[in-house]
C-alpha cells in the first residue's frame, strides 16, 4: 500500500502546485473535473478551487445535504466539494475535508479562506483511517478518489464508523462493468488516472454491504471509456444494527443516466 499511496500523493501534490502558476489539473477526459458542476456553483468560488478539481461528478448534488448536517469529504482536493458543502449545511452546520497531501491541504485552506467561509475544518489523514471519532458525521462525500485506495474495503468501513445511525454516504466514483478483469481495467488507464484501480459495480455493491451499509446503489451516470464509468454510490447506516459481514447482498439499484 505505502508504494501506491506515495505515487498518488506525489501525483496530486503536482496537481495542487499546477493550479497555484494558474493553470487547471488534467485528470482523464472530458468525464473529469470542474465541468460536471453547474455554472452558478463554479462562479461562487475561488477560482483556484474550481481549477484543482478533479472529480468524476459532483457528490453534493446527490448527498441531499441539509442545514445543520455534518459532512465529511474523503480526500478533499482543493476543497471544492468542501466548500459547496458548507453552503448547503449553512452556518449551523459542520463540514470536514480529510486529504493526505500537504499541497493539497495548504490549496484548500487558503480557498476557504478566500471564500470566506467558517464552518469548514480541513484534517491530514488517511481515508484509510479517518481521524474522527465513532458516529461524528451526517453525511460522508467523495469524488473520484476511493479507486485511488489500496484497500477500499477499510475506506468503506472507516466511513461506516464515523457516521452516525441513519446518516448515509453519496460519492461520486469511477466503477467498471463488472466483466472486466483487473487486467482489462489497467489496460484503460493508470491508476493515478483514476481508472486502473476501479471497483466493479458487483465488487462496489458487495463491499458496501460488508461494511454494514444498506440501501445500497451503484449507478452509472456516464461511461469514460470502454467498461468504465462514473457512477453515483449511495448508501444507509442502518439504527440499531451490527454491520451486516455475511448478510446475502442486497438488491441493489443499477443503471446508466
Amino acid at each position: 500500500m505505502s508504494d501506491l499511496r506515495e505515487t498518488v500523493r506525489e501525483h496530486y501534490a503536482a496537481a495542487a502546485l499546477t493550479v497555484q502558476t494558474g493553470s487547471a489539473c488534467e485528470c482523464g477526459d472530458g468525464g473529469f473535473g470542474s465541468v460536471l458542476y453547474e455554472a452558478s456553483d463554479r462562479e461562487a468560488l475561488p477560482d483556484d478551487a474550481v481549477r484543482a478539481s478533479l472529480g468524476c461528478g459532483n457528490p453534493t448534488a446527490v448527498a441531499h445535504l441539509q442545514p445543520g448536517e455534518t459532512v465529511l469529504d474523503l480526500g478533499s482536493g482543493g476543497g471544492i466539494d468542501v466548500l459547496l458543502s458548507a453552503r448547503l449545511v449553512g452556518p449551523e452546520g459542520k463540514v470536514y475535508g480529510l486529504d493526505m497531501t500537504d499541497e493539497m491541504l495548504a490549496l484548500a485552506i487558503a480557498n476557504r479562506d478566500k471564500a470566506g467561509v467558517r464552518n469548514v475544518e480541513f484534517l491530514k489523514g488517511y481515508i484509510e483511517e479517518i481521524p474522527l471519532p465513532a458516529s461524528t458525521v451526517d453525511v460522508v462525500v467523495s469524488n473520484c478518489v476511493i479507486n485511488l485506495s489500496a484497500d477500499k474495503e477499510r475506506v468503506l468501513r472507516e466511513a461506516f464508523r464515523v457516521i452516525r445511525p441513519d446518516g448515509r454516504l453519496g460519492i461520486s466514483d469511477i466503477v467498471a462493468d463488472d466483466r472486466l478483469s483487473v487486467p482489462d481495467r489497467a489496460e484503460r488507464g493508470s491508476h493515478c488516472g483514476c481508472v486502473a484501480g476501479a471497483m466493479s459495480f458487483s465488487e462496489y455493491e458487495h463491499a458496501l454491504t460488508a461494511a454494514g451499509f444498506v440501501d445500497v446503489s451503484v449507478t452509472s451516470t456516464h461511461e469514460i471509456i470502454d467498461g468504465i464509468h462514473a457512477a453515483i454510490i449511495k448508501a444507509r447506516k442502518p439504527v440499531g444494527e451490527p454491520a451486516l459481514v455475511g448478510r446475502a447482498l442486497p438488491q441493489a439499484k443499477r443503471g446508466c443516466c
